[in-house]
């Protein structure tokens, strides 16, 4: 029996070898070794587990856990479990320490897509009629103002010196300036009544974004050290400009627009986080189909159920390229130059552009793979059509062969009955 100090010298061994380079250092270590050491690390396990029974030893096997000694692999446990690599779609710019920089006065804005679209019209008399907000602008940001496509209202009942403010967007995004979790929670669930094509609770949290903003004198001059002029990189100084992932602002009265601007660049980040979910979604079920092929087997689809399949990813296509502005600044910023230059910031920082090409790139691959997949069924079918016919006509065949035997075997039965026919001449 190994001592109790010898055994905690080989758990540390062992975890050395395992965490390093497992490919190399655990070839390299003498397989006889390796067994010693694994007996040695389970019996440190069970002593362990023992110890937590009696209650006093527990506490130091729990110290010698935090301290880095981990819980070692089966025997029969993959070692590379814990290295394998996992697909998962690439994460973005990590967001700021929001409690750090509330305490520094920056307040939070916070931003949700929850359906594909909303019915702001009925948003808005719904909102009349409860009465808690205000509606300050009810607009478009088409040129040709057909549709009223972007709501934004305040709170009628104030609960500190900042106001807060809502901008309900029909694409199916709001973002809130000021609301605290709980007045963010109720909109969310009074938005429920309006929305067309919902998504799930889990996607809308966890697609969200939370960003810093401040607000700063309207003859500020310098902000942490830099000139607003020189932040903002205009020759003026700016009202509003972005810098190191927060947004500062005035607090006049026509600040409207740079909130506005703001929010519209938040509301396309979140919907391009929903659209890469759904392509991840979509990416995860056919994944079973590139095995199929891979393997040679028979591909396990339905025609009908691949056909959906492609007009899923082409609507999807169609709401990124098409559907909204991810390609480029929307007209609204056209002759307003020092919106688009907000704008523009902010889409940058969110690497909008960048997860735009990326996804298109991985529709690309999905329409390749889901075509592959559709000529292989339909040649599948086809060869079971022609296969049918072959069987029609090898039936028909084989009835025009038995309509010729009968005919033949009944004339044999005819001569053999008159051998002798009586004809009218010889009569």
């Amino acid at each position: 029996m190994f001592s109790r100090r010898s055994a905690v010298e080989a758990t540390f061994l062992w975890n050395v070898i395992t965490k390093m380079h497992p490919y190399k250092l655990l070839n390299s270590v003498n397989p006889s070794r390796q067994r010693i050491y694994r007996c040695m690390a389970s019996s440190i396990t069970a002593h362990g587990d023992a110890a937590d029974v009696t209650g006093t030893p527990a506490k130091t096997a729990r110290s010698r856990i935090a301290a880095g000694v981990k819980t070692l692999p089966q025997v029969d446990e993959p070692l590379e479990t814990g290295l394998s690599p996992s697909r998962s779609r690439a994460l973005r710019k990590k967001r700021l320490a929001i409690d750090e920089l509330s305490a520094l006065g920056f307040l939070n804005t916070r931003g949700f897509t929850t359906a594909d679209e909303y019915n702001l019209e009925e948003l808005h008399a719904a909102l009349k009629q409860q009465n808690l907000y205000e509606t300050k602008r009810f607009f478009s940001t088409d040129n040709l103002g057909v549709e009223q496509n972007v709501l934004f209202v305040t709170a009628k009942y104030p609960t500190g010196s900042r106001p807060r403010e809502i901008f309900f967007f029909r694409e199916g995004s709001v973002v809130f300036w000021n609301c605290n979790d709980i007045e963010t929670n109720n909109v969310l669930s009074f938005l429920r009544n309006f929305e067309r094509e919902s998504y799930v609770s889990t996607l809308v949290h966890g697609e969200s974004e939370v960003m810093p903003y401040t607000y700063i004198a309207s003859t500020a001059v310098d902000v942490e050290g830099d000139l607003v002029a020189e932040c903002s990189d205009m020759n003026v100084a700016s009202r509003a400009f972005f810098q190191n992932g927060k947004f500062y602002v005035t607090q006049d009265s026509d600040n409207f627009l740079y909130k506005y601007t703001f929010s519209n660049a938040i509301a396309q980040s979140i919907k391009l986080g929903i659209w890469e979910a759904t392509l991840d979604r979509y990416i995860d079920s056919m994944e079973y189909l590139t095995e199929d092929l891979k393997r040679g087997r028979r591909l396990r689809i339905s025609r009908a159920s691949m056909l959906r399949k492609t007009g899923e990813l082409f609507a999807l296509r169609h709401s990124i390229n098409l559907s909204s502005d991810l390609l480029d600044a929307p007209d609204f910023y056209w002759d307003r130059e020092e919106l688009e230059v907000l704008y523009l910031q902010v889409c940058s920082y969110f690497s909008i552009t960048r997860r735009t090409k990326v996804m298109n790139e991985k529709i690309n691959h999905c329409v390749e793979l889901a075509e592959l997949v559709s000529h292989n069924l339909n040649d599948a079918h086809h060869i079971r059509l022609e296969w049918m016919i072959i069987i029609l006509i090898m039936v028909e065949v084989g009835f025009e062969i038995l309509h010729f035997v009968e005919g033949a075997f009944n004339q044999d039965q005819t001569i053999r009955a008159n051998p002798y026919p009586i004809s009218e001449n010889s009569a």
